[in-house]
């Protein structure tokens, strides 16, 4: 990608920062906005017990999406159906609003930025990168064995941008990872790169 060679980078004052260019900036937005697209919740019926409502629980039995990107996102919790079915009853909901939160959070943050994003929430972008690399990974069946044959896949392969876009989105999210904790990158706390603001 263009402009954002370094990644996130701390400022000499303590702030995150992530220079992007229009072309990262309307990418890192339409990523945003899939993942709400990917695990939005379906509206509550008008009908729905008002205390089951509040408290963000599902009627019924809920299995694994037939999606497998969200079945991904939202994995099952026990290997037994029935323990699996009643837990998603009382957590999906709530993990599917966490989620849309953190990327609408990013979005709010993209739209109000420049070319130099100001992360007020990595914890937020984290979630977000990360769960829009796993949906990504899923699609693209990615793993340890394949990595290098889908690095060198022709430009025509639909894959071969998807697989890109997790490449950067995965360089991204260890950059903002090197700047909350620079002791993962053998870097103390003292010497961390930093920029100036």
């Amino acid at each position: 990608m263009g402009d954002s060679t370094y990644g996130f980078q701390r400022t000499a004052t303590g702030r995150i920062v992530l220079r992007a260019d229009q072309v990262e900036r309307g990418l890192l937005t339409s990523v945003a906005q899939q993942v709400i697209d990917l695990v939005k919740p379906e509206e509550l019926p008008a009908d729905a017990d008002p205390l089951e409502a509040q408290l963000g629980w599902t009627s019924g039995d809920i299995g694994p999406s037939e999606d497998p990107a969200v079945a991904r996102l939202l994995p099952s919790a026990y290997a037994d159906e029935q323990d699996a079915a009643d837990f998603r009853r009382f957590t999906e909901r709530d993990l599917r609003e966490g989620k849309v939160q953190h990327a609408t959070t990013v979005l709010a943050e993209l739209e109000r930025s420049g070319e130099k994003i100001t992360v007020g929430s990595p914890d937020s972008w984290l979630a977000t990168l990360n769960d829009a690399r796993l949906a990504i990974g899923t699609r693209i069946q990615i793993s340890d064995d394949n990595h290098e044959e889908l690095a060198a896949l022709p430009s025509d392969d639909p894959r071969a941008g998807l697989f890109h876009v997790y490449d950067w989105l995965t360089f991204l999210q260890e950059s903002l990872v090197r700047c909350l904790d620079p002791t993962l990158y053998g870097f103390s706390e003292d010497d961390a790169p930093v920029i100036d603001d």
